[in-house]
């Protein structure tokens, strides 16, 4: 009865909104195209031949090449699985960190919310992007460093909307019976209050997505990103921007449009994300 239940509901869900079935589409294009990306692309990211260079979209090269040759499809399509883990592992770190940060602000309070709140402060206050920007070339431009560095800078939202989130629910009725039923603290934080911040979190969670994306594709775009040659989305819209008044337009657009498709595909599940966490949505 409650796989049928949940599964009439997330079918509710989905047929209430179109764009989140679209959205969850292309997340799972995504996904096929990260894990079997070498095995799709029709060419080798990484070849070059510069008797074809800067041919246009055709039936032979769909995306064109740029300008060593290389298939730009195929380099399209490798770089799903670059940008999508950065995003992915970029992401998991601050939700963990900040959830757990914000979680525990916002259940004890007193000190333990005023040095938690200024360390958030502190981060918050600088630029977001130029923090980044400054995490990265004080560590390195190495893939590890941009997934720290998009950590960092989104940390900070995670723990506010849960120290927000668990604030106004730590002294509710459910959870003073958790507490008269011999629960400590903890488990009152990690079994009872934290499930029921997860739909205001998940929406959080994949709007991060769709920035994270977009930090590391900035990062390379300035040059403190993924080095060249590997494939990688930003990298590409940099290398094309230089050949746009020349006229061969593909080698920024492709890769500019995957990259906006992506951003879109996260934004729009949240919404999605929230309606089937959410239990509030099952009666």
């Amino acid at each position: 009865m409650a796989a049928t239940s949940t599964f009439t509901h997330a079918r509710y869900v989905l047929g209430e909104n179109p764009l989140t079935v679209v959205s969850f589409g292309l997340f799972f294009l995504l996904v096929l195209l990260a894990a079997f990306g070498p095995w799709i692309a029709p060419y080798d990211p990484l070849a070059s031949d510069t008797a074809i260079k800067l041919m246009a979209p055709s039936a032979e090269h769909w995306f064109g090449t740029d300008h060593l040759g290389r298939d730009v499809l195929s380099r399209v399509i490798v770089a799903t699985r670059l940008d999508l883990m950065i995003a992915l592992s970029a992401v998991a770190l601050a939700f963990f960190g900040g959830s757990v940060l914000g979680s525990l602000a916002g259940y004890y309070g007193g000190w333990t919310d005023r040095v938690i709140g200024r360390v958030i402060d502190t981060v918050m206050a600088f630029p977001l992007f130029v923090l980044a920007m400054g995490i990265v070339a004080v560590l390195g431009n190495s893939v590890e460093n941009i997934v720290y560095a998009t950590a960092v800078i989104n940390l900070p939202f995670y723990a506010r909307v849960a120290r927000a989130e668990i604030g106004v629910r730590r002294d509710s009725g459910f959870a003073a019976a958790a507490k008269v039923a011999g629960n400590g603290n903890i488990g009152v934080l990690a079994r009872h209050l934290y499930p029921n911040i997860l739909p205001a979190m998940m929406v959080q969670l994949s709007l991060n997505m769709g920035w994270a994306i977009l930090n590391a594709a900035g990062l390379s775009f300035i040059g403190l990103g993924v080095r060249p040659p590997t494939p990688e989305w930003g990298i590409m819209v940099a290398e094309g921007a230089q050949f746009i008044v020349s006229g061969e337009w593909w080698l920024a657009v492709f890769p500019g449009v995957s990259l906006m498709l992506a951003v879109f595909c996260f934004n729009m599940m949240g919404d999605g994300l929230r309606d089937l966490i959410d239990p509030r949505r099952r009666t």
